[in-house]
């Protein structure tokens, strides 16, 4: 699959709001692995918090970055196995302040 990217408002991405909401590559009926992660975007960096989950189980917390879009340099390493029909979720636990967040995933499968 490779690199994906996806933006949302500030104003849609409240508390508890999935960033992968509406997205073809939530889910997907072969297995796959989620190699990195990114964010960026929001005000400040570090104003925004996320939690990567793969069905209920949560694989990794991570912060914006820095403000913008994220980049191959802003990845972080995850190296989660995704089962097939499983869907991947990145909720929204410290809502941005303003201007758009900014998401990108690293998935091979």
């Amino acid at each position: 699959m490779g690199m994906v990217q996806t933006s949302v408002a500030a104003a849609t991405a409240v508390v508890g709001y999935d960033l992968l909401v509406n997205t073809t590559y939530k889910s997907s009926n072969l297995p796959r692995r989620i190699i990195a992660v990114a964010l960026a975007g929001s005000a400040a960096a570090l104003d925004t918090e996320a939690q990567v989950m793969v069905g209920n189980t949560e694989v990794a917390r991570i912060f914006n970055s820095a403000t913008g879009a994220p980049n191959r340099d802003s990845m972080f390493r995850v190296g989660a196995a995704v089962p097939a029909n499983q869907e991947i979720m990145v909720r929204i636990v410290d809502a941005p302040a303003t201007n758009p967040i900014n998401l990108a995933l690293d998935i091979e499968g």
